[in-house]
């Protein structure tokens, strides 16, 4: 089991939102590669990045920042936000990235994410948002009229590594991850899911050892971490010692 912290990136800053909206951000770090190299020392396998900037923009804007990340940590490194091409997939995979997030394309062009996943095996995930229930794309911005579950299928299959399933509704107010829901599809899909949005404290982080969690690849943590909510030494050596996984 893998616990992803997580940089999300504004104006070349780390910052976290709250529910999804820009106007919320508070900083957290003015380097972002400090950060990285914090999260390696402090025992992390993988960090998750997030272009907020480029989620809005449906092109990457935080793009020496997220170098940066890449130089600084040797740790595998899975980045999101504003990626809509295959061009763009390939220039960020040959700057080093272990896999690439596409959200917004997953709900406005399904065949670019198969195709993605053909040309490029196992560097693809699906990021799959959603407030109310329905699937939120643009960063958030818009709603979709499409059902979690019913987009996770359309990949079925496809060779996609990963589903990142946020709550949105929850993200960035220490609320706790909806584990109903991201069980509920987890169990629906073959694909591996990775949970996000809500993670609050070791009790989320003991959650994940249950066993009916253990299909997921793991889970995303943010302000919980960046508020000492969340202790890395502890909060690891839960999952290392639990044997749902690795961590």
């Amino acid at each position: 089991m893998i616990l992803f912290p997580a940089i999300d990136l504004k104006e070349g800053r780390c910052v976290r939102l709250k529910l999804g909206k820009m106007a919320s951000a508070t900083v957290y770090n003015e380097d972002p590669a400090d950060q990285a190299r914090a999260f390696q020392e402090q025992g992390f396998e993988w960090l998750h990045v997030v272009d907020l900037d480029g989620a809005f923009a449906g092109e990457s804007r935080n793009g020496a920042a997220v170098e940066a990340i890449l130089q600084a940590t040797t740790n595998p490194v899975q980045l999101g936000g504003g990626i809509r091409t295959l061009a763009q997939i390939d220039a960020w995979l040959d700057k080093g990235l272990a896999r690439v997030i596409l959200g917004t394309v997953a709900v406005r062009d399904p065949d670019l994410v198969r195709e993605a996943c053909q040309r490029f095996p196992g560097k693809i995930a699906v990021g799959i948002d959603a407030k109310g229930g329905k699937v939120a794309v643009e960063g958030w911005a818009e709603a979709s009229s499409l059902e979690v579950i019913e987009l996770a299928r359309k990949f079925e299959g496809a060779g996609v590594a990963a589903i990142i399933y946020t709550d949105i509704d929850r993200d960035g107010v220490l609320a706790g991850i909806n584990w109903d829901a991201t069980i509920a599809l987890a169990e629906a899909v073959s694909i591996p899911v990775i949970a996000s949005g809500g993670l609050a404290s070791l009790d989320d982080i003991r959650r994940m050892t249950q066993p009916d969690a253990a299909k997921l690849e793991g889970a995303i943590s943010g302000r919980a971490l960046y508020d000492g909510r969340i202790d890395p030494a502890e909060a690891l050596a839960i999952l290392g010692s639990s044997g749902v996984g690795r961590t």
